[in-house]
């Protein structure tokens, strides 16, 4: 195991990149140090560079400039078998000639691991994942989730491994299968304590499994917190839409002479009290839907209209309009929807105001 520390790294896939080119680098400026036994998400969307990060902390790439250290070792320039580092892809790779037990043995086995303890440590392992009952079978007969269970297997079956690295693993997995191999994957994580990094597109995957998430976006990283920090605090508007369901609210505003944000004319009080130093930006207010409710009788509020209701089961998701922009409402089942003259509080201590897409401090 080892703390892994990422310092000032840019990668680019062109022969010659320019600094000043930012299509040119597919990343920019990671710098990250993660301790010892944690585990990490590497969460964005498609093209966002979690997929490139990740290789080159296993070795497939080597970084066009910045370090990566395991502990105090720089390993930058290692290949992947000198890192001693596990790593579990999106497709299954497994030996289908192979049995259960053979395919969770083979990495100690090519590594000379007394027989014995190769028996002990596969059976351990292999009833962690419930795969004890299939051990003589051969992997050809597995399903998918069994197939990735053997993966998983094979990444957690070595004692010695200073971290394990998940290229979302559960993509090729059935829906209704893929909360309990990632309830599988949180408690393995508890009981082995061995430093795991996730990459995924999906926020329930990240926010379940890590201890803290790392959000990118065009190669960059955009925050990086716990998911408390994430849904509470985005740092910037793209964490705020990014996770949640639904996404952030985020309303246009001015910032007036007293340094309060104004939307559509009327003061919004946000959880900073001064926002002067936005004025001249371009800002937003932002506020989950889980941060908006109806304002009582006699309380003063947003007017809005009332356009949509959706029953999701346990919730309800309003859609209000404030003159061009829509707001997004959760309810909780039975409470009542006003039908004419509806005005919207946010809570002040939840409702931030951003400046060019970033929290204003």
């Amino acid at each position: 195991m080892a703390r892994i520390h990422l310092d000032q790294l840019r990668h680019s896939y062109a022969a010659q990149p320019r600094d000043a080119v930012e299509a040119d680098w597919a990343l920019r400026n990671v710098d990250l140090e993660w301790k010892d036994g944690g585990a990490y998400a590497l969460l964005g969307p498609s093209g966002c560079g979690k997929t490139t990060l990740l290789n080159l902390i296993s070795g497939l790439l080597t970084p066009t400039r910045g370090r990566i250290r395991f502990g105090e070792r720089d390993v930058t320039a290692l290949d992947p078998g000198s890192r001693n580092i596990a790593q579990v892809f999106q497709f299954p790779v497994i030996y289908d000639t192979m049995s259960v037990f053979d395919n969770l043995a083979f990495p100690l086995r090519n590594r000379r691991v007394p027989e014995a303890q190769v028996r002990d440590r596969v059976h351990e392992i292999a009833q962690m994942l419930d795969l004890e009952p299939m051990l003589a079978q051969r992997a050809a007969g597995l399903t998918a989730d069994g197939k990735q269970k053997i993966s998983l297997g094979r990444g957690l079956v070595r004692s010695d491994v200073a971290a394990i690295l998940f290229d979302e693993p559960l993509t090729v997995i059935d829906p209704h299968l893929k909360w309990r191999l990632r309830s599988k994957l949180k408690e393995l994580h508890q009981r082995v304590g061995v430093t795991m990094i996730y990459v995924t597109h999906d926020q329930t995957e990240a926010l379940t499994f890590a201890d803290q998430v790392v959000v990118m976006q065009g190669g960059e990283v955009v925050q990086a917190g716990t998911p408390v920090d994430l849904f509470e605090r985005p740092r910037h508007t793209f964490v705020g839409h990014f996770i949640g369901s639904p996404g952030m609210n985020l309303l246009p505003c001015e910032i007036d002479a007293a340094g309060v944000a104004r939307f559509d004319g009327q003061a919004v009080p946000t959880a900073q009290a001064d926002t002067s130093a936005a004025r001249g930006k371009r800002c937003e207010i932002g506020v989950r839907p889980e941060f908006v409710r109806f304002a009582a009788d006699g309380e003063t509020g947003l007017p809005v209209r009332i356009e949509r209701v959706a029953d999701v089961g346990r919730f309800r998701i309003v859609d209000a309009r404030a003159g061009e922009q829509l707001i997004k409402v959760l309810l909780d089942e039975g409470r009542p929807v006003p039908t004419e003259g509806a005005r919207l509080h946010f809570d002040p201590q939840r409702t931030r105001v951003y400046a060019d897409g970033w929290i204003v401090e």
